[in-house]
């Protein structure tokens, strides 16, 4: 008989990390671009997306100019990703690109955990299929290291510091909440022991 791996975690950041951690990201973004002028903001399907819409938010009450609706997207990436034919088969979702496009905005790319780095270079791809932005900033809730490509993250949530083995779950209301053992929103460190 064959055994399960045990999972053992550990919670590093809790709802209220993530809420407070946002609500920097969301000064940090407006004091870089020095207001709201041309700022887009968009999401990377899956847990990018929600994160993009709480940032979103945060950003409209500091500047109730910022209209959510017309300023926030979700950028598809699984056709542009160079891992296809070894994962998962994973099923597209629509590209949604703020009514005023791309062309000379400043784009805030947002996902939730940056790794390797292949996922944003895919993002990156599909974002210039669509047009030419002015600038393209990259903010996500973890930075764990581990790259693999020369790219950073110009906002970050936290810096974790984790050995290749561990997995970085982000567990998220609008993606998560439905299923079996969800909390609350949290980021855990996953250790799979054989």
């Amino acid at each position: 008989m064959v055994s399960e791996p045990v999972r053992k975690a550990r919670t590093v950041m809790s709802e209220s990390d993530i809420n407070r951690v946002l609500t920097r990201i969301a000064h940090e973004i407006l004091e870089a671009n020095r207001g709201i002028e041309n700022l887009l903001i968009l999401g990377i399907p899956r847990r990018g997306v929600p994160l993009a819409n709480r940032l979103a938010a945060k950003l409209a009450e500091i500047e109730p100019e910022f209209v959510v609706d017309d300023r926030t997207g979700q950028l598809d990436i699984t056709l542009y990703r160079d891992d296809l034919a070894r994962a998962e088969s994973r099923i597209p979702v629509s590209t949604i690109i703020p009514p005023a496009g791309i062309d000379n905005a400043v784009v805030v790319l947002v996902d939730d955990v940056l790794y390797s780095g292949r996922t944003i270079r895919a993002a990156l791809d599909a974002l210039a299929d669509i047009g030419r932005p002015h600038t393209v900033r990259l903010a996500v809730l973890v930075d764990r290291g581990h790259r693999q490509l020369p790219l950073r993250a110009d906002y970050v949530g936290k810096n974790l510091p984790t050995a290749s083995s561990e997995h970085v779950l982000v567990q998220m209301e609008e993606i998560d909440g439905s299923n079996q053992g969800y909390t609350s929103d949290q980021v855990q460190i996953v250790d799979v022991i054989d």
